[in-house]
């Protein structure tokens, strides 16, 4: 099993700037190289300062030039967001400036917030019409000549300018949860991104086996890969309580989630209060008490034993999802345990089961 950084510039007040806050995506991402990671993911959010990226190709196309081995993921292009001409153009176009390192993050988009404001108010549950069109859109753009004749696009005789280097394609990624989507993405050969939010253990069970089905109903189509997205905070073994500004952290980070996703509340320049805490009083999964136990919080020990449970699941990758409304200096101390005392676990298990010298860690042997 590799690893991965998730990572945004995640803004909640104006006390540091837009460029600051790039200046640490960008430490974290170098720190994530250093430590063997083998993508750093960056997704697609419109208007909101707690998870700023209007498009996450321009920052990837930065991270190209200021990195040489880790891949560089669209985690993920919001389907209806997206023309496929300019979807595979610029996907492509990423390739190539990064010597072949784009990976290709794809998904229907939650927000309906965004919907209002991009799509004329569409609800955003139609955008799974649009990532099946999509998705084999761009591939054969990417191939060569192509025209497009669909219930949602329509364009003459095109072609992805310029084209990737990775052939036939780079690799894509469906964002899933339900199992038709999990069935779409096995189907096309793409692989599959999972999250299981606030919920614990149980759920990564759940979503492993909804893959693992999809594989299952589709034998002619080689396996592809599947990662999990997990908040993530590492602490030390001596420091007491050192879980709680964590999991109060992400409390913080899911409560704002369900207030943009809500969608009730007009945001001011950006920002939106979190939900009051009284909203989830009947919500145990909200608590950080719940949050300790069900996000990737824990001493280095803790995380590697749960993260086994996953290797042993049949991860290919698991995403260490760094945005959790903690300070710069909290993210750079949990990210430094994790790649220290974490991942040579993984990296030391792989040599010596395929009897061969260790890999760098995070990356296939």
């Amino acid at each position: 099993m590799r690893f991965s950084l998730f990572v945004h510039m995640e803004r909640w007040d104006d006390q540091l700037s837009h460029q600051e806050h790039f200046q640490n995506l960008t430490e974290l991402t170098l720190m994530a190289e250093a430590g063997g990671f083998s993508t750093v993911w960056i997704g697609e959010h419109h208007s909101m300062e707690y998870t700023i990226s209007p498009s996450p190709m321009p920052q990837l196309a930065y991270l190209a030039a200021r990195t040489s081995t880790i891949r560089l993921g669209a985690g993920t292009l919001i389907a209806p967001f997206w023309n496929p001409i300019r979807a595979a153009g610029e996907t492509a176009l990423l390739d190539v400036i990064s010597g072949g390192r784009a990976e290709v993050g794809l998904a229907r988009g939650a927000y309906q917030f965004e919907f209002d404001r991009l799509s004329g108010g569409m609800p955003a549950a139609e955008g799974g019409n649009y990532l099946r069109e999509l998705v084999p859109a761009v591939r054969a753009l990417w191939q060569g000549d192509y025209a497009h004749d669909g219930q949602i696009w329509q364009f003459p005789t095109s072609t992805s300018v310029p084209k990737p280097i990775q052939q036939p394609t780079p690799p894509m990624w469906i964002a899933a949860r339900d199992p038709d989507t999990h069935d779409f993405a096995v189907a096309n050969g793409c692989n599959v991104m999972v999250t299981p939010l606030m919920k614990d253990d149980e759920e990564v069970e759940n979503l492993v086996e909804k893959f693992n089905t999809a594989v299952g109903n589709h034998p002619e189509v080689d396996r592809p890969e599947i990662l999990v997205l997990r908040h993530t905070y590492v602490h030390a073994e001596s420091e007491p309580d050192a879980w709680r500004p964590a999991a109060e952290g992400i409390n913080r980070f899911y409560r704002t989630f369900d207030a943009w996703f809500g969608n009730k509340t007009a945001p001011a320049n950006g920002f939106l209060e979190p939900s009051p805490e009284e909203k989830f009083a009947e919500r145990a999964e909200f608590t950080p008490d719940s949050l300790h136990r069900t996000a990737m919080i824990g001493t280095p020990a803790e995380v590697v034993e749960r993260l086994r449970h996953y290797e042993a699941l049949g991860v290919d990758e698991f995403s260490f999802w760094s945005d959790n409304s903690l300070s710069h200096e909290q993210k750079k101390q949990s990210l430094q345990l994790f790649i220290d005392e974490v991942v040579p676990h993984f990296q030391n298990r792989t040599a010596a089961e395929d009897g061969q010298q260790p890999a760098r860690a995070g990356l296939p042997s």
